[in-house]
């Protein structure tokens, strides 16, 4: 979830550390604070709400010194304020802590260090950690122990101590005044980073925190501990073992991950999409039957053909790309396909086993659950892969396979251009596994390649669609209730449509199978309610038509999504006509008028689109 931005080098850091702060601001922004140290004094600024005011205090008070530490937070322990903003310090005020996760145990360590005489300032879990490294640096400190050369070894020993106490999840930075220019760094389930520079070292929860100076980066496993300062890093294991990293250079440059002229990140992605799909898809089909799965993922035809069935686990909009590939998987391989989020598979007793394929999609490849539920699969001994977009990130590395997008990065918390990379990962895994399953002829293979490659164009002529869809929003900004219903393929994008617009702009909206529609939800639908109707062309065009006439019989307005060329929809107040695409590919193009619906809707309503209210990017914890 929050935010971690670090820096030691030789520039001036509050500056540096702004912009890091700001590229992250997407992890959270209940609020902010960043602390430097200079010439054995530690200061430190926070603030309440978002970073815009922090930035105002520091205008005012400016901080000086060449490292320090920042944090943008996503509340986890404690009610956003000025009081629980990292970063956290302990009785001394020399120490200084932020961290993203939860401490499990805090409260057992508050209540030790607090009997010991330890005075807490805040309501979080991250508080005790300072105050316990503090306790852990007490009874390492002799009375000789003074001076820079002997302070950097006693505060690494001091925090490596402390979270062998720790229970939970957590990457966190310490800086202790007393120790010039060193931070230390260390990670459990939770993303960080470190990028190297020249004569400057960060650390941060997201690549795009130092991508303006450096791409080459050095990505912490579980258990790893690194002592960060101007001149290198040095990496070790918690036990205080010495191991070496390789570092690796992120493949974004800088105007990746900035808007670009466009008034919101989420607009910007909104519009990658044709890219981000021609990126994804862009050379992974020739040879069609050997080569290029393996080669790409790992994953040889041999092994493919030995599974049994699938598993598909992913949250939030990463599980609505999981249920579309499950109607491509299942009938162009022949095997079972099982889809489920990550946080109900990992608490019940799967049937997942050694001749099982499981299938994990998350864009930020940090989730919790879904890392969780790829470490429980392979103690099960089936095998994983992974589709994700982050290079390097945790769930890749645990996982047996990858398959990466190629979206860059994607800055807006409600997810979609990485939505659209999703799917056009699972196509080619599908028409790759299909092939080398001998369950898909060569020639309906190749006719499916000619279909893929024509969608970005398909993309770029539903963008065109924008000023339509911004003045069908106008007309909708006020109604409180939206329905999304959809049928086969499209059931998974009425359930995304609805996603999209409740978590950005807060109005109430549900995604249903349009056949469920008379069991229950029709019960609702009065002259309050639109309904979002996706009838692109198919195979259940004319059932989705009646289900279009129920609606308008009881007095909604409905908006209907069908393909240029057809009639007009039965029961459409307004319809948004889309380019003849297959019916199965037409989850990834009829994803977009609806992704552009709730942005206009959310915008018009004067809501923070690209930061909503109580949600982060990357679920880093439960």
């Amino acid at each position: 979830m929050c935010g971690i931005v670090g820096y030691s080098g030789k520039r001036q850091a509050v500056p540096l550390i702004l912009e890091g702060l700001r590229r992250l601001e997407y992890r959270g922004y209940d609020s902010a604070g960043v602390a430097v140290a200079d010439r054995g004094v530690l200061q430190r600024c926070r603030a309440a709400g978002k970073l815009a005011n922090l930035e105002a205090l520091l205008k005012k008070s400016p901080l000086n010194g060449v490292v320090a530490l920042g944090h943008t937070r996503w509340a986890t322990h404690g009610k956003p304020s000025q009081e629980n903003a990292h970063p956290h310090v302990d009785c001394t005020g020399e120490i200084v802590v932020v961290h993203n996760g939860i401490i499990e145990n805090y409260i057992e360590i508050k209540e030790r260090l607090a009997r010991a005489g330890h005075q807490f300032s805040s309501e979080t879990d991250t508080e005790a950690v300072a105050h316990l490294i503090e306790e852990k640096l007490k009874g390492l400190r002799g009375p000789t122990a003074s001076g820079a050369g002997f302070n950097e070894p006693l505060i690494f020993e001091a925090v490596r101590l402390a979270l062998n106490e720790v229970k939970g999840a957590y990457a966190l930075a310490v800086l202790w005044s007393k120790a010039p220019g060193v931070l230390i760094a260390a990670k459990t389930a939770s993303p960080l980073i470190i990028g190297l520079g020249e004569g400057e070292n960060f650390l941060a929860s997201d690549v795009p925190a130092f991508l303006s100076t450096t791409r080459k980066a050095v990505f912490m496993e579980d258990g790893e501990m690194a002592v960060l300062k101007a001149e290198g890093c040095r990496f070790f294991s918690l036990a205080g073992k010495k191991i070496e990293k390789v570092p690796v250079t992120v493949q974004w440059d800088r105007t990746m991950a900035e808007k670009g002229g466009y008034r919101h990140f989420m607009l910007k992605e909104i519009h990658e999409q044709p890219t981000a799909c021609e990126d994804t898809l862009r050379g992974r089909f020739f040879p069609l039957r050997d080569g290029v799965l393996e080669r790409e993922t790992g994953l040889d035809k041999t092994t493919l053909k030995g599974f049994r069935q699938f598993h598909v686990i992913a949250c939030g909009t990463a599980y609505h790309a999981a249920l579309v590939g499950k109607y491509w998987l299942e009938p162009m391989t022949g095997l079972p396909v099982h889809v489920e989020t990550a946080s109900e598979f990992r608490y019940r007793e799967s049937t997942v086993g050694p001749n099982d394929l499981v299938i994990t999609i998350s864009q930020s490849g940090e989730t919790a659950d879904t890392l969780a539920a790829v470490r429980q699969a392979k103690e099960k001994g089936a095998k994983v892969l992974s589709i994700c977009n982050t290079l390097g990130s945790a769930i890749p590395r645990a996982a047996d396979y990858n398959l990466y997008t190629h979206c860059g990065p994607e800055l807006g918390v409600a997810s979609t251009k990485a939505f659209i990379g999703q799917l056009a990962a699972l196509a080619v895994f599908s028409l790759h596994a299909a092939v080398a399953r001998g369950t898909l002829s060569e020639t309906d293979a190749r006719q499916l390649v000619d279909e893929l490659v024509r969608l970005p164009s398909d993309l770029r002529q539903v963008l065109k669609l924008d000023a339509q869809i911004l003045e069908l929003a106008k007309k909708f900004q006020k109604k409180e209730h939206f329905l999304f219903i959809g049928r086969h393929v499209n059931y998974p994008i009425a359930l995304e449509g609805a996603l999209k617009l409740k978590e950005i702009s807060y109005v109430h909206a549900e995604g249903y199978a349009a056949g469920e529609m008379k069991h229950g939800p029709i019960a609702l639908i009065d002259e309050n309610v639109c309904v979002v109707a996706i009838a692109t062309r198919s195979r259940t065009y004319d059932k989705m038509a009646s289900n279009c006439q129920e609606a308008k019989a009881r007095g909604a307005q409905v908006i209907a999504l069908v393909t240029e060329g057809d009639g007009s929809m039965p029961g459409a107040d307004f319809q948004i006509r889309m380019p003849v695409v297959p019916e199965l590919l037409s989850p990834i193009v009829n994803i977009v008028p609806l992704q552009l619906l709730a942005y206009h809707i959310a915008d018009l309503r004067g809501c923070d689109v690209d930061q909503p209210r109580n949600l982060a990017k990357s679920v880093t914890v439960e």
